[in-house]
């Protein structure tokens, strides 16, 4: 028995069909779909501390399940004491599985245990589809084990989607289950 994520079997069953007739589309082809997830953090103080970004690359690898790479800046700010070339934060690309299996646990498990959580607000898309959120801690996801992180960090969460604008972009998304904020 092969293994198939939960969400991409909701894609094919439930979401193309409902968007098809939501949107009239023509062909299944132009159905918008998610095409990746980009997880990424921003370490400031890794300029002053080198084992930040070591700590944040092996923490975002075990959230993702697949391993993360550290991000160097481009060029010198003195005011900074930043120079091209060093450490500056962590990135890793999701897609296929993995990325349906990360977007499952970030839905049903990791939002929900969001302190004071009363949904995502749905001014994050960039008016072609793609959708960004930030995390306040990464401590939400039930891999990163309390006792030994040895700092909180937050990151930045990017869907990628092939939807030509945001109103389908946020259609999709919500047919995935996102608890966007309801306009009142």
């Amino acid at each position: 028995m092969e293994y198939k994520p939960r969400l991409r079997e909701m894609y094919r069953g439930e979401i193309i069909p409902a968007l098809t007739e939501q949107f009239g589309y023509t062909t299944v082809m132009k159905v918008p779909k998610l095409t990746k997830i980009v997880l990424s953090q921003g370490i400031g103080d890794a300029v002053a501390d080198k084992k930040l970004i070591d700590h944040a690359v092996e923490d975002l690898s075990r959230i993702a399940g697949q391993k993360a790479i550290s991000t160097l800046s481009k060029k010198d700010i003195s005011n900074f004491k930043l120079r091209k070339g060093m450490p500056v934060g962590t990135k890793v690309t999701l897609r296929g599985d993995r990325m349906y299996d990360f977007l499952d646990r970030l839905l049903s498990v990791a939002l929900p245990r969001t302190r004071d959580f009363r949904g995502i607000n749905p001014k994050g898309f960039d008016g072609r589809g793609n959708f960004n959120m930030g995390v306040k801690e990464h401590i939400i996801f039930p891999e990163i084990d309390i006792d030994k992180v040895n700092r909180i960090m937050g990151m930045d969460v990017t869907f990628v989607t092939s939807a030509e604008s945001d109103e389908e972009g946020k259609a999709l998304l919500d047919a995935f289950g996102f608890p966007f904020i309801k306009k009142s």
